[in-house]
């Protein structure tokens, strides 16, 4: 019947994750629900696009994201459904969208024309949303349940500054393991760097001279840096846990600068 899958802050210790699977599942009984993360911060959309982005491409196309950031009903509230690489994403309006689509164009972009159910005024994730979600699972076409938009609302995320012989970025995730996952791409990386040495800059005077192809290239407790599944540079210690260890917290400066002969 279809798949979709689930970002959200909602947790785990309260009703509101149980609730939106009950309205998805009474609307589609046979559905393929998946847990991507309920563990996202509070409203926190770049956290919740990073995790987007490196995720959905590992689905079948056809299936249907359900975005559970900063949905709560406001006076200007928008919502809204995107088809992107042929994948499909639910959710409010507030910046995500943007933020996944990166200088990329969304092969469909509609707002979502549903009524809101009083009743669930204050929790549009199991109603609006839910839906609109069902609705595409379904295969059912967009412009069904929803109007064209232009483009989604812009968020502005803060870029990597850029010399001849620089790259200053920031710490823009830190996963599970503590590893400490950067906003610099592997393409802007070798861009710059043009096949010279680098060395890798970050809290309290360390420094990281060397690529590492895999985690276990160095030895336990030691640290390292290479381009993991998120295709960004990434610090991390083998074994050990890089984030509390280095003292590298979010959007903490890093910075890359390239040596000449």
């Amino acid at each position: 019947m279809g798949v979709i899958t689930l970002t959200t802050d909602l947790g785990h210790r309260d009703f509101y994750q149980a609730a939106l699977k009950g309205s998805i599942i009474s609307q589609l009984p046979h559905v393929r629900l998946v847990d991507i993360t309920h563990e996202i911060p509070s409203f926190d959309i770049q956290r919740a696009a990073v995790v987007l982005r490196n995720a959905f491409h590992y689905f079948p196309k056809g299936t249907v994201h359900l975005i559970g950031i900063d949905t709560v009903f406001q006076e200007d509230s928008r919502y809204a459904m995107m088809k992107f690489e042929d994948h499909f994403f639910v959710g409010a309006d507030n910046g995500i969208f943007s933020i996944i689509l990166g200088e990329h164009e969304a092969q469909e972009l509609f707002e979502i024309d549903i009524m809101q159910d009083l009743r669930y005024l204050h929790f549009p994730l199991a109603d609006i949303l839910s839906k609109a979600a069902c609705h595409i699972a379904k295969g059912e076409p967009l412009a069904v349940i929803g109007q064209p938009m232009d483009k989604p609302l812009k968020k502005v995320l803060v870029q990597p500054l850029v010399t001849v012989n620089t790259i200053k970025g920031h710490v823009s995730y830190i996963d599970a393991f503590g590893n400490v996952i950067s906003n610099i791409s592997k393409e802007l990386f070798n861009d710059i760097q043009k096949g010279r040495a680098f060395k890798l800059h970050f809290k309290r005077n360390e420094t990281i001279s060397r690529l590492s192809w895999h985690y276990n290239e160095v030895p336990e407790g030691e640290k390292l840096c290479l381009f993991g599944i998120s295709n960004f540079l990434e610090i991390a210690i083998n074994k050990g846990h890089a984030s509390r260890l280095l003292g590298l917290q979010q959007d903490e400066v890093v910075m890359v600068e390239f040596l000449d002969d």
